[in-house]
C-alpha cells in the first residue's frame, strides 16, 4: 500500500470534513480554514514507513504555525516550502511547535512521520495536529507597477556570485526576483548552473528574513551588495538593484 493510500485509510474522525480536500497536485489532503478561523485541528494516525502529509496554501510574509501532540515519542513532523528540496522546519531537531515565516507563495507541506526505528517495527501512532496561518501576505507588484520578464513570473533576472551547498568553489547562480514593494521587499529564487539545487529567500525592506531551509541566515554588506549565508557553506551575493529595481 503506498503512502497516500495508507494515509487516506487512516485519516480520522476528528477532521472537520469541509476543511480538508485532496490537493490538486496529488500531494495529500489540502487544509482549508473556515471563515474567521485562522487555525484548525486535525487528527490522524500513521503506521510503519507511511506518513501523513497535509498541504497548506499560503503566501509570502505570512506565518505558518504547527503543533504536534501525540502519546508516542516516535512521532515527528517537518514543514517544506513549495518546490523545496529540503525542510524549512525539522521537528526532530526543532521540537513539536513550529512558527515559520513563509518565503514564497504556494503549497507548503506538513509531513507527520515515525522515526526510523519505530517505522521498522511497523508501529502505529495517533496524533493531533493544529495548523494555523496568520499575518498579512506580501502580494507581488502588479505588472502595471513593475513589468515581468516575458514568459516568467519574475520582475527581473540576473546572474549572481554564489557558493552552493557541498561545493568548495565560488560559482554563478541564476536569480529571479518577485518584487513585493519598492523598498527591497521581495522573494528571490536562486539556482545553480546545473539547475540541480534551488534556494528561495524572502527579503523585507532589503533584509533577508526567511528562506526555504532550516539552516540559520546571516548577512553582511559591501557597497550596494548584500551577502546572504545559509548555514555555514552556502552564500549568495545580491545587488540592491535586483531587489528594488532602482
Amino acid at each position: 500500500m503506498n503512502r497516500l493510500t495508507h494515509f487516506a485509510a487512516s485519516v480520522v474522525l476528528g477532521v472537520q470534513v469541509p476543511l480538508v480536500t485532496q490537493a490538486a497536485d496529488g500531494a495529500g489532503p489540502a487544509v482549508h480554514f473556515a471563515a474567521g478561523q485562522p487555525t484548525t485541528q486535525l487528527r490522524g494516525s500513521v503506521q510503519g514507513d507511511a506518513d501523513a502529509t497535509f498541504t497548506v496554501d499560503a503566501r509570502a510574509g505570512q506565518t505558518l504555525s504547527a503543533t504536534l501532540s501525540a502519546k508516542s515519542a516516535s512521532l515527528n513532523f517537518n514543514i517544506s516550502a513549495p518546490g523545496a528540496m529540503e525542510a524549512l522546519f525539522i521537528g526532530s531537531v526543532q521540537g513539536a511547535d513550529a512558527r515559520v515565516l513563509m518565503p514564497a507563495d504556494g503549497l507548503y507541506r506538513v509531513q507527520v512521520y515515525l522515526v526510523r526505528s519505530a517505522a521498522r517495527r511497523n508501529e502505529r501512532a495517533a496524533f493531533t495536529l493544529q495548523l494555523g496561518v496568520s499575518g498579512q501576505p506580501l502580494p507581488p507588484l502588479a505588472g502595471a507597477q513593475d513589468a515581468l520578464v516575458p514568459g516568467t513570473r519574475f520582475h527581473a533576472t540576473a546572474t549572481v556570485p554564489c557558493r552552493m551547498p557541498g561545493s568548495a568553489a565560488d560559482a554563478q547562480c541564476q536569480a529571479g526576483v518577485i518584487r513585493r514593494g519598492r523598498d527591497g521587499t521581495a522573494t528571490v529564487e536562486l539556482r545553480g548552473a546545473a539547475n540541480d539545487m534551488a534556494r528561495t529567500l524572502l527579503f523585507m525592506q532589503g533584509k533577508p528574513v526567511a528562506s526555504d531551509s532550516a539552516q540559520p541566515l546571516s548577512v553582511s554588506r559591501q557597497g550596494d551588495v548584500t551577502s546572504v549565508r545559509v548555514g555555514s557553506d552556502e552564500r549568495y551575493e545580491l545587488p540592491d538593484a535586483l531587489l528594488t529595481g532602482g
